[in-house]
């Protein structure tokens, strides 16, 4: 049979789940692929760019969706399993589960929307254009912003099920990459070192420490309010300190980020979305799986003159 689609493969994937148990992709893509009876050349069918199997990319996709309805739920780095309401959706015994059925999730409602928001844009700005549809580099472009938002979130999620040292060891090798720190052995030393009135590290500005940075990182389930932000901005003070940086997994209240830009003492506020960016941009938790060249004709190379 044909490789399924990703809408296809969402009721066979929860039902696989329903046994309330923890799996990992791996044995997901495994059971799934013996389900729908595909042969060893169909799993080994590849996307355009060569790097994944097809079979595989799908399976993804299926559960990226089930979680943001939150019908699946991740325990641990690489592992997931069932909620409640998954189960609840099983026990209705669906005859399929397609993006529709998940828009009565008001969590799947804004991620789609969130996905949607660039696009809409794109088009009305077009809107008194000749044409509506979009260019080829248009629809590339929108698919890399849809396929970097959902990298974000899933960086996001792996980071929240990581351990107060893996969060710490993150920040290093980011601030370091980042061009901070100067050696990796040195952020090392400095960042989890303190523990001084809510002063997390000490890294360098440069590689030659002509100034220091302050630093606080934690990863929070909540908003990051003001008084938390002031208790950080205190602790700088009492160290005579004019920078600081605040690393959160979550976001920050108007309040706080008000506070922080008012205020003397220079402080940098990241977001967990802002987090997941930088990470992205300096290679830290991620591995590229393809790259595309785009080639416009080169006019001087066809000039007789």
């Amino acid at each position: 049979m044909p490789i399924p689609d990703y809408q296809t493969i969402m009721l066979p994937l929860l039902k696989f789940t329903s046994d309330n148990k923890e799996h990992s992709k791996q044995d997901t893509v495994d059971n799934l692929a013996k389900s729908f009876n595909l042969t060893a050349e169909e799993l080994k069918e590849l996307l355009p760019s060569g790097q994944q199997a097809i079979f595989d990319n799908r399976v993804g996709w299926a559960r990226t969706y089930l979680k943001k309805a939150g019908l699946l739920e991740s325990t641990r780095r690489g592992f997931f399993r069932i909620t409640k309401r998954g189960s609840e959706l099983i026990e209705q015994k669906p005859k399929e589960i397609n993006n529709k059925l998940l828009e009565k999730y008001p969590e799947f409602i804004n991620f789609r929307e969130k996905s949607k928001k660039d696009r809409i844009a794109e088009k009305n700005d077009r809107a008194n254009a000749q044409f509506d549809s979009e260019t080829p580099e248009e629809t590339l472009e929108i698919g890399y912003q849809k396929l970097r938002q959902n990298l974000s979130i899933e960086i996001l999620e792996q980071i929240k099920h990581s351990s107060p040292v893996f969060f710490e060891k993150l920040v290093v090798e980011l601030l370091v990459k980042m061009g901070y720190g100067g050696s990796r052995k040195d952020a090392g030393k400095a960042i989890g070192s303190t523990g001084d009135g809510g002063i997390d590290g000490i890294i360098k500005e440069d590689k030659l420490g002509l100034d220091i940075i302050y630093i606080q990182a934690k990863r929070w389930e909540g908003v990051v309010g003001r008084p938390e932000i002031q208790k950080f901005a205190g602790a700088l003070q009492g160290q005579r300190a004019k920078k600081g940086i605040f690393i959160t997994t979550s976001s920050f209240t108007k309040d706080a980020l008000e506070y922080a830009k008012n205020i003397d003492i220079k402080i940098i506020l990241i977001d967990g979305d802002q987090l997941s960016e930088h990470m992205i941009d300096s290679d830290i938790g991620v591995a590229k799986i393809a790259s595309y060249e785009i080639k416009r004709i080169d006019s001087d190379y066809f000039s007789e003159e």
